[in-house]
């Protein structure tokens, strides 16, 4: 059972006490005056039980949409909108996406030192933005250098059992900066496009770069990634490679897009929906049903006796 007060609890309380104060001549109009302020106070609780014949309705959309996350520092860089993270605005951003083609099935894939499945391809839209949310870097001292290489294995695995389902299209966003600074040359990622249907690579970061802060290990202050190939030290930045992401979007057969703001994706998410098809179905859903027209019956049958009592002693 739970509660659902149409007016606040507390001011409901003093509206009724107040009422209480105006007290009726005789014990029986005062019982029922009682009465009736306990039951208005009840019905706007707006009790609520739960109920399992709770009728929704469920949007499918047959579409397989594949998040692939650079999880590496530079996407701490502060160089997006002016000085908003970069990782920050890809959350945002993919929750945009994922309520835009709410009802597809969500997949996420994270890349740093390693590729990694965060979760399988699913329906649960709240689920796959709360993954999303949760990536963030590993430690300094652990990275070791940035390479799109990494990932692509475990993307393609990801894509072909998709692909092999064959009820629904296959979409892929790819997110990075385009960065590869473990010496790596970019490998080819064209054996991919046959899985792929829609999509885009998505660019973050900027010509000019964005500082990198991280934790400090002895205190919660924010410090400077440092740039330790020269003495002295200078503080570190990173720099968008549009170059990397333009051949990978190339390579898959996707749009490149910098994503310098939102809107630049909605023209592909307008194509995704409209080449994929939309289902609305009726779903028993365990819900709450409304309780209080139960209190609503004795409370309008004393009010009509009331008012008859009334008219009688005019």
């Amino acid at each position: 059972m739970t509660v659902n007060p149409i007016i606040p609890i507390w001011l409901m309380t003093i509206l009724c006490v107040a009422l209480l104060l105006l007290k009726r001549k005789g014990i029986i109009p005062y019982i029922r005056q009682i009465v009736i302020i306990v039951l208005i106070f009840v019905i706007n609780l707006r009790i609520m039980v739960p109920d399992g014949n709770v009728k929704g309705k469920t949007k499918q959309v047959d579409a397989y949409v594949l998040f692939v996350v650079d999880n590496t520092i530079s996407m701490l860089a502060r160089d997006y909108n002016g000085e908003t993270e970069r990782l920050t605005a890809v959350q945002e951003d993919c929750a945009y996406i994922i309520d835009e083609l709410y009802g597809a099935k969500f997949s996420v894939i994270s890349f740093d030192n390693n590729a990694n499945l965060l979760s399988p391809f699913t329906d649960n839209a709240d689920y796959a933005k709360s993954v999303v949310n949760s990536i963030y870097p590993m430690g300094e001292l652990y990275a070791r250098g940035s390479s799109m290489n990494i990932c692509k294995d475990l993307l393609i695995d990801t894509l072909k059992t998709a692909k092999e389902k064959k009820n629904g299209n296959v979409i892929i966003f790819f997110i990075s900066d385009g960065e590869i600074t473990n010496g790596d040359s970019l490998e080819s990622f064209k054996e991919t496009a046959d899985y792929i249907d829609n999509g885009a690579v998505l660019g973050y970061g900027t010509k000019e770069g964005g500082e990198m802060y991280v934790q400090s290990y002895f205190d919660e202050k924010p410090v400077a990634i440092e740039d330790t190939s020269t003495y002295p030290y200078k503080t570190a930045k990173s720099k968008i490679d549009e170059n990397n992401l333009e051949q990978i979007a190339d390579d898959l057969g996707v749009n490149y897009v910098n994503m310098n703001k939102r809107a630049d994706i909605d023209k592909i998410l307008k194509d995704i929906k409209n080449d994929s098809k939309v289902s609305i179905t009726d779903t028993d859903m365990t819900g709450y049903a409304d309780i209080y027209y139960i209190f609503v019956i004795p409370l309008l049958l004393l009010l009509l006796y009331e008012f008859i009592e009334y008219r009688r002693r005019v």
